[in-house]
């Protein structure tokens, strides 16, 4: 029974999960312990708590709230990585898909005055247009997808600053606030917001990103469409070979994952809750982070729903470590660290699986000597 259990995928993707978190909390506090040991302790169980750290019922559900919101892009973002993932693709252009989500969402609905709805599909569409430029390069040009979604994601950064200073504030360099040029650019509470303490943030975007990564998980493991997917991961010429379309399901994998990761700029931004800064330099962290929610996920989308949740919490609880001892990067540093773990999931995964099919081919060896010796008498 323990080894039938140990060999279920789920449960090992369960125990490399926690065991790269309970690492990760370990080296943070390390490291914390070096800086300064006397309130090395507190600051790791601030990062854990994050909105528990109020003492307030109402203020935790409003913080739980804030926490929710920047949970559905990252989901959204993790379930773009590990889409493409499963179909062989290392879809890192995630980032600059995201970007491009951010552009046509935020224009849309400040530029265009355009309903949240429109602005959502539009923000798809941008993130699939960059997904398919990387997929017909890959396809068609053998163009390492790592490489053009890299290049991809700058060349998106700029275009997004360039678009966005249409519609950005005279004084400042962010963008205006949707809720006073095009209110109907908001996505709809549906009165979500009263169960977070009036959270006006928290919108149909949590339970819509949940959604969307169910049906990603029916369509990856239910469905012949996903099968095929699949199979041209594993190897394309068999699938060339077997009749399946082994370019049109690079390029699609390619397209839905950058729809996805669209999606998840457009449920940030068009609740409100942030504002894009046209003089941003850098890539947003969101597609990066995504890498490591798929990975702590187990690549799996349900598992990529905790994962997220997980990663995004521990963000948000960094910031409430005290400053007076630490450094406001000492934050960005735990989470920094975590996350890096997370790529080690598959890596432990292996080493259970070959530490298992050791230990069962010693059993057997035993069981052939014993029953040999068994004969000879």
């Amino acid at each position: 029974m323990k080894k039938n259990l140990l060999k279920n995928g789920g449960v090992q993707s369960l125990i490399a999960s926690l065991a790269c978190i309970v690492l990760g909390m370990l080296i943070g506090y390390i490291v914390l312990l070096f800086i300064e040991p006397s309130g090395a302790g507190e600051a790791i169980m601030t990062v854990i708590k994050n909105f528990f750290t109020y003492s307030k019922p109402e203020t935790q559900m409003k913080y739980l709230g804030n926490t929710l919101v920047k949970t559905a892009p990252l989901l959204m973002c993790s379930l773009s990585i590990l889409f493409a993932y499963k179909v062989g693709l290392f879809n890192i252009g995630a980032a600059g898909q995201y970007c491009a989500g951010v552009g046509l969402a935020l224009y849309a609905a400040l530029g265009l005055n355009l309903p949240w709805w429109m602005c959502m599909i539009l923000a798809m569409a941008a993130g699939a247009l960059l997904g398919a430029i990387s997929g017909l390069l890959k396809a068609y040009c053998n163009v390492n997808e790592v490489i053009s979604g890299i290049m991809l994601n700058w060349i998106t950064l700029y275009l997004v600053n360039m678009l966005l200073t249409l519609v950005k504030e005279e004084t400042s360099p962010y963008t205006y606030h949707i809720s006073t040029v095009n209110p109907k650019a908001l996505i709809p509470s549906l009165g979500l917001g009263k169960l977070f303490t009036n959270n006006q943030y928290v919108t149909l975007a949590v339970p819509l990103a949940i959604i969307i990564a169910f049906l990603v998980w029916i369509v990856l493991d239910k469905t012949r469409f996903g099968y095929e997917l699949k199979a041209t991961g594993n190897n394309k010429n068999a699938a060339k070979y077997c009749g399946m379309a082994e370019k049109r399901n690079i390029i699609l994998t390619l397209i839905i994952g950058g729809a996805l990761a669209g999606l998840g700029a457009a449920l940030l931004y068009l609740t409100g809750f942030e504002q894009w800064q046209c003089s941003t330099s850098s890539v947003p962290a969101m597609g990066f982070n995504g890498i490591a929610a798929a990975f702590l996920g187990g690549l799996h989308p349900v598992g990529a729903i905790l994962s997220s949740f997980f990663i995004q919490h521990i963000t948000v609880g960094g910031a409430y470590v005290d400053k007076t001892m630490y450094c406001a990067q000492i934050s960005d540093l735990i989470s920094a660290i975590i996350i890096y773990l997370c790529g080690f999931v598959l890596f432990m995964k292996h080493a259970m699986n070959t530490g298992i099919a050791r230990r069962e081919e010693k059993a057997k060896a035993k069981l052939a000597a014993a029953e040999e010796k068994g004969g000879d008498q």
